[in-house]
């Protein structure tokens, strides 16, 4: 949510913030709604003081025994007239909130501005770690490597067609090492994340009520991608929007900051508008798990715990050794809530292609703003908004497909991280079973 006395003060610079978002000008209509919702509240403050006035008169007249039918009348007329004041005067603020609550995040001055993914930039690459093409950080090139659902239907341990029979499209049965492939995983992340880095785990609900939804962004503008039950709730999409809800309202002490969150949660997406994207395999699904971070800081603190949140993301990746890659977003392709965004994509050899496994995001005061959550300020004065990053540490099924495209061997059979052994009962290989 933007600061609307930050537009009052530069609307030129608020437009110049939707222009890098590739949005038009917008101050003019806000300031006029504005300025017709001021003009309503000092009209009224005026009728309210006169209504008062004449109250006292009344009073008076009655206490030595006069007439004051008219003055009644008019005090009357006027209660009236502020009550219809009152209605205006709230339509316009909701009015002006809609509009506020539809508008993107301003972007950080350091984020390339873009149209979309073609103008994000990398800013560094991992290669695995031992390999002579690691000094380059250019992952492994695999020959004649498969996908990870030719793997996993080869294996019996992926099942798309029994899926299907019973949710539909854009589900999976996983079997066998592959179901405890991803529960290691899940476990795997949270120790990292609880016992490394200082995260506190957290098992929130996974139906939120509209207010939750609107404090993350996900309201009203993205309702189409989510899932809602028939009595009210949303189902989460991610665990961001339960995690960063728990500070919603609250004014919390400084020296309590930062908090840290996650959660390994299941998410549940519509994927509205992804007709004919990654209509094969695990890639985009309706229902996956992921490990989300979530971190609760000051507003001179966020810059930094947006760089560690992303470090802790790819530690998980470089545990696994798996090669990736961490990109800057641009404004073209940055969320909505986000004001400066670090992608980061797993390579895949069966797509022969990075893709995203996990989103780093600094969301700023936006959030907050509209959880109104807040701490107080260092002088002990006043309060500030908190600022809010996400991020994912990781998406769990994308990091398993990973691990089959990248450990998958000649015979068909995947080598099991080393560091993921402790969790699969030492087990060091999935075999193809005959």
């Amino acid at each position: 949510m933007h600061d609307i006395r930050l537009i009052r003060e530069n609307p030129e610079a608020f437009d110049a913030v939707l222009k890098r978002r590739g949005l038009p000008p917008a101050s003019n209509d806000i300031l006029g709604i504005d300025a017709a919702r001021r003009a309503l509240q000092t009209e009224g403050q005026g009728l309210q003081a006169k209504r008062n006035d004449l109250s006292k008169q009344v009073g008076e007249v009655k206490r030595t025994g006069g007439n004051a039918d008219a003055l009644m009348q008019e005090v009357a007329a006027i209660k009236d007239k502020i009550a219809a004041f009152d209605e205006q005067e709230k339509q316009l603020g909701v009015k002006l909130n809609d509009i506020l609550s539809s508008l993107p995040n301003a972007p950080a001055a350091d984020v390339p501005d873009g149209k979309d993914e073609h103008d994000n930039k990398e800013i560094r690459r991992v290669g695995l770690p031992g390999e002579a093409l690691a000094k380059t950080g250019e992952p492994t090139r695999i020959n004649a490597a498969k996908q990870h659902f030719e793997i996993g239907e080869n294996l019996k341990l992926m099942d798309f067609e029994n899926a299907a029979k019973l949710s539909g499209a854009r589900f999976t049965i996983l079997k066998g090492a592959l179901a405890r492939l991803e529960r290691a995983l899940g476990n795997f992340m949270l120790d990292v994340h609880t016992t490394e880095f200082g995260y506190t785990e957290v098992s929130p609900p996974l139906m939120v009520k509209d207010e939750a939804s609107y404090g993350t962004g996900q309201l009203p503008k993205f309702a189409e991608d989510l899932f809602k039950t028939t009595n009210g709730f949303w189902l989460i999409p991610t665990a961001e929007v339960p995690l960063t809800n728990i500070v919603s309202g609250d004014i919390l002490p400084r020296e309590q900051l930062p908090l840290r969150f996650t959660a390994r949660t299941p998410c549940f997406r519509s994927e509205a508008g992804a007709a004919g994207k990654d209509t094969r395999g695990m890639i985009r699904q309706h229902q996956f798990y992921k490990v989300e971070l979530v971190s609760i800081t000051t507003a001179d603190q966020s810059e930094a715990e947006h760089e560690r949140m992303t470090a802790c993301a790819e530690t998980i990746l470089k545990k696994l050794e798996l090669p990736f890659r961490t990109i800057v977003l641009c404004t073209g392709d940055m969320g909505f809530c986000s004001r400066k965004t670090y992608d980061i994509e797993v390579w895949l050899p069966g797509q022969n292609a990075y893709r995203e496994i996990s989103s780093c995001s600094n969301c700023g005061d936006f959030q907050a703003r509209r959880m109104n959550a807040r701490y107080r300020a260092a002088d002990g004065k006043g309060t500030e908004f908190l600022h809010t990053l996400n991020g994912s540490g990781l998406a769990v099924g994308r990091t398993l497909i990973a691990i089959l495209e990248n450990y998958q061997q000649p015979d068909g059979s995947v080598i099991i991280p080393p560091v993921l052994r402790p969790y699969m009962g030492g087990m060091e290989r999935i075999e193809v079973v005959a």
